[in-house]
């Protein structure tokens, strides 16, 4: 992934560096926030910058990460050092920043859903509510992005559509209502064998006994208030786990929580999130330095 993405910015090389900066430059550099946040995505900044070595830099760098993974930091803390020769570290230097700042946002995201539920708990279990991402993730970035949810606190819905079973609004409308729906979502289950976690998303609240009945294992309610929340969580009475998904931001969380859900499912953090202001400060040393 790291080689794709400087392949992507420096298909050619850094032609800037490459006629003003001497190959023999050696720098040292240090990551720098300019605000606050989560540590997310240090063993990936450094993977850029080793594979800036080999795709048009002149030698490798030396990253050494200052803050831990999944660790808070505020503004004007050092958050990583590179030193190495200066074609290397200027060629890395946008990829490698611009993945970070988005991983220690969303992981920073993460972490203020995590705190707007905090002592929130499910209504048939009283296990601590659980914060989820989904599917809403950057095509080619959502091993990364998850990873960065997981160092804020929450945790990970399915990875795709080839590792879950998940019916959403448009296979259920396929399928029908009542008590056909019931028989379709039995006769799958049926085909997939008792290992399989089968999941239902369901838009009203008229829909929730015939997924019920049926014995799929999670019930997606989308889109409810937190009153009809409350109504779904009864029908259902311990026959499935409840996610709550659909518009969730970091105002309606809490009451989405405290209806007694058993997940909350947040697209917003990875489709909305805002990039962290990072930056890469460097101090030119002596001449083939290292």
């Amino acid at each position: 992934m790291a080689r794709e993405a400087l392949a992507e910015d420096a298909p050619r090389g850094d032609v800037t560096a490459q006629a003003f900066v001497p190959a023999d430059l050696w720098t040292c550099t240090a990551v720098i926030a300019r605000e606050a946040g989560i540590m997310a995505g240090g063993v990936m900044f450094a993977a850029v910058a080793a594979a800036a070595a080999e795709h048009g830099g002149t030698g490798e760098c030396r990253v050494e990460q200052t803050v831990p993974e999944a660790a808070p930091f505020s503004a004007g803390d050092t958050l990583l050092t590179v030193e190495g020769p200066a074609h290397t570290v200027l060629l890395a230097e946008r990829t490698a920043l611009n993945l970070l700042q988005r991983m220690c946002a969303i992981a920073a995201l993460t972490r203020r859903y995590m705190e707007a539920v905090a002592g929130c708990a499910s209504a048939a279990t009283g296990a601590p509510v659980r914060i989820t991402d989904t599917r809403k993730t950057t095509p080619g970035l959502r091993a990364l992005e998850r990873y960065a949810v997981r160092c804020g606190g929450g945790a990970n819905h399915r990875d795709g559509l080839s590792d879950a079973v998940m019916l959403k609004d448009n296979h259920v409308a396929l399928l029908g209502e009542g008590a056909q729906l019931t028989a379709a979502l039995r006769a799958g289950r049926a085909r997939l064998g008792h290992t399989t976690h089968v999941e239902v998303e369901v838009d009203r609240l008229e829909q929730i006994e015939a997924v019920a009945a049926a014995g799929v294992d999670t019930i997606m309610l989308d889109n409810f208030t937190p009153a009809e929340l409350v109504t779904g969580i009864g029908v259902i009475a311990g026959r499935a786990l409840v996610e709550a998904s659909g518009g969730v931001s970091l105002e309606t969380v809490r009451a989405l929580a405290e209806a007694g859900v058993d997940v909350i499912s947040v697209g917003a953090l990875t489709h909305s999130v805002r990039n962290l202001d990072l930056g890469l400060d460097t101090v030119p040393a002596d001449h083939g330095g290292g």
